[in-house]
């Protein structure tokens, strides 16, 4: 990891990356996704069953979709937590997401 990394007065401070989001929390608000400049994550559908799928431009949703949420595509260092109204984000730090993603 390149760094450490220090703020204006000394001290340490290791940046923190988004690497999911909890669907169940989510309420599609879609405050995360306006203030990401790096596009890491795009809008899913959620059915009656909970079941998340991806939504296309021009799809028909009314017999399938119950509400929307955020799913993340790539961890990203991103600002989108401060304005979520849920919390739902999970942030940490890039050691730990490359690890988590690396496991079968």
């Amino acid at each position: 990891m390149i760094g450490p990394f220090y703020t204006r007065d000394g001290s340490s401070w290791e940046p923190q990356y988004l690497t999911s989001m909890d669907a169940i929390t989510c309420i599609g608000c879609g405050r995360c996704f306006k203030v990401c400049s790096r596009q890491v994550m795009r809008l899913h559908g959620v059915d009656e069953l909970g079941e998340i799928f991806e939504v296309s431009e021009g799809d028909e949703l009314d017999d399938r979709l119950n509400r929307m949420v955020m799913v993340v595509d790539q961890p990203e260092r991103c600002i989108c937590a401060r304005v979520c109204p849920k919390n739902c984000q999970t942030m940490s730090t890039l050691q730990t997401s490359i690890i988590d993603n690396t496991r079968d």
